[in-house]
């Protein structure tokens, strides 16, 4: 029986793709990608002591962050912003001194603050602080998950000076894009805790909330 030239050719275009096939062990399905963030590249660390006339003083990353008065409505003279231009990032210092027995009700804003983030937050680790040598004790908190403020702490250091911050993003929250970038300025708000030194205070307490 002769093939004719139409057979013939289905014939050996069967042959083909019967031996490619059987060449390759690989699936010939394409699979996506697994998702990635972009590689972000750290500046080195170098430190440099913040002090003006209100009364603490601290150690900050000078060479990508800068320390501005706060500027808001009901901001007090010494509350202080930290900005991290490269980062999209901020970190809000609120000072009160201590009077009148407010120590509690500060703790109770502190408090409350933090824990509102819980609603967006899979996680919130406590870090007690205690430096006895300075007299400054305090919690830090790392709220884990979408929230808008990754990191909070206070410290004061019982009976005249309390500080606050609040480490926010100018970004929709995404915690594992951020991630790395929170780890590397987890590192300077420690800092910042670890060198931290009060000044005498003025006696001149107030009665008044957080705004952070």
């Amino acid at each position: 029986m002769k093939f004719s030239c139409n057979k013939l050719y289905l014939l050996l275009a069967t042959c083909y793709l019967l031996l490619a096939s059987c060449g390759s062990d690989k699936d010939d399905i394409a699979t996506p990608k697994p998702f990635a963030y972009f590689r972000i590249d750290f500046p080195e660390k170098k430190y440099s002591v913040f002090q003006d006339d209100c009364p603490f003083e601290f150690e900050y990353p000078s060479d990508y962050a800068r320390v501005l008065p706060d500027i808001e409505k009901n901001a007090d003279p010494c509350w202080k912003n930290i900005i991290y231009p490269r980062f999209g990032a901020e970190l809000n210092l609120s000072y009160k001194t201590i009077s009148n027995n407010n120590l509690n009700t500060y703790l109770d804003d502190s408090w409350a603050l933090a824990t509102r983030h819980q609603v967006k937050a899979s996680g919130m680790p406590e870090t007690p602080i205690i430096r006895d040598s300075a007299k400054v004790y305090g919690l830090l908190f790392e709220i884990e998950g979408d929230a808008a403020s990754s990191l909070q702490f206070y410290v004061t250091d019982s009976t005249h000076h309390f500080l606050r911050g609040a480490l926010y993003f100018y970004a929709h929250p995404n915690y594992d894009s951020l991630a790395p970038v929170i780890a590397f300025l987890k590192k300077d708000v420690e800092r910042m805790i670890t060198t931290l030194k009060w000044k005498k205070a003025d006696g001149k307490g107030q009665m008044a909330k957080f705004n952070h």
